[in-house]
């Protein structure tokens, strides 16, 4: 009887252990389901936050990118140049149209003050043709005996006529706006060549929610995108000597060309010198390699025998 009264209450004082356990079971399930729920709601609201940075990130750069085209002017494009490439050389033929261009359609507003009539000999024109351009402005020179000034045709070592006596007179003219001179513009521009292209053949109507003031024109790829200047090339704007259809793109290249010549007349002449000197160089690396070979063949190819014994 003892011993079954023994048992008795050992599994009785299991029994009241087993059913304790859960509601402290329970309690810790209960903290951990409220942990996690915790930990997951602190997971979101970081994954949130994070996502309103990257969100707001883009949104400034967007800004920015759009704030900076606005101020500089949309990207150009890259054009394939021919005379861009290494052993490449000027068009010219497109020179001597562009140099048509340019009288015809820029000289009126824009001065090119560094070339002379003597620069487009063997390059554009031959020596008479250019003689014969020339003798056609009238320049002003002197003082003569009597010390007075007169004026004289033109010769080949005046420099293109100025279309304005002076930078007040050019902006007067053109509303406060100063047409720049364009003997060294594809140098003077951010990706110069492409930019003048674009920059010509870029005109449109504004778009929507933008205003252009009276005067001005909307060009995308101008700072600020209202230029004073109108749109000059228009398709048969000009007739060419050589038969060529004077569309709006071909008056754009053909201009651009010039304009790259009359920044970098030398350009051909330097090309070929650095090919003149690549070659020589390159026999003079052959003749140092070969000399060497022979100089250090003997010291090379002899042998050193150690005498020991002696």
């Amino acid at each position: 009887m003892a011993g079954g009264r023994g048992l008795y209450h050992l599994l009785r004082g299991r029994l009241h252990s087993h059913s304790a356990a859960p509601p402290a079971l329970s309690s810790l399930v209960l903290n951990q389901n409220q942990d996690g729920a915790e930990s997951a709601g602190v997971k979101s609201l970081r994954a949130i936050a994070l996502l309103g940075a990257g969100l707001s990130g883009v949104l400034s750069f967007t800004t920015i990118a759009v704030a900076d085209e606005a101020e500089h002017g949309l990207e150009s494009p890259n054009y394939p140049w021919p005379h861009q490439g290494i052993l490449s050389s000027y068009d010219h033929a497109s020179i001597r149209r562009g140099h048509q261009v340019y009288t015809q359609v820029c000289a009126s507003c824009h001065s090119m003050g560094l070339i002379s009539y003597r620069d487009l000999v063997g390059v554009a024109y031959t020596e008479e043709e250019t003689k014969a351009m020339a003798a056609e402005i009238e320049v002003d020179d002197g003082p003569n005996d009597e010390g007075e000034m007169f004026t004289r045709p033109g010769k080949l070592s005046d420099r293109f006529p100025q279309p304005y006596a002076n930078e007040q007179a050019a902006r007067f003219a053109n509303g406060g706006a100063y047409p720049p001179d364009l003997s060294l513009i594809t140098k003077a521009r951010h990706n110069g060549q492409n930019y003048v292209f674009a920059l010509l053949t870029g005109y449109r109507d504004p778009p929507a929610g933008v205003t252009i003031r009276e005067g001005l024109h909307y060009n995308p790829y101008f700072p600020g995108g209202a230029i004073a200047m109108p749109k000059m090339l228009n398709d048969g704007a000009v007739e060419y000597e050589d038969g060529t259809p004077a569309t709006e793109a071909q008056m754009g290249k053909d201009v651009v060309s010039f304009l790259s010549w009359a920044a970098e007349p030398e350009m051909e002449e330097r090309k070929l010198m650095g090919f003149k000197w690549i070659f020589v160089l390159s026999l003079a690396l052959l003749q140092a390699a070969y000399y060497r070979r022979l100089r250090w063949s003997v010291l090379k190819s002899r042998k050193l025998v150690l005498d020991i014994v002696n």
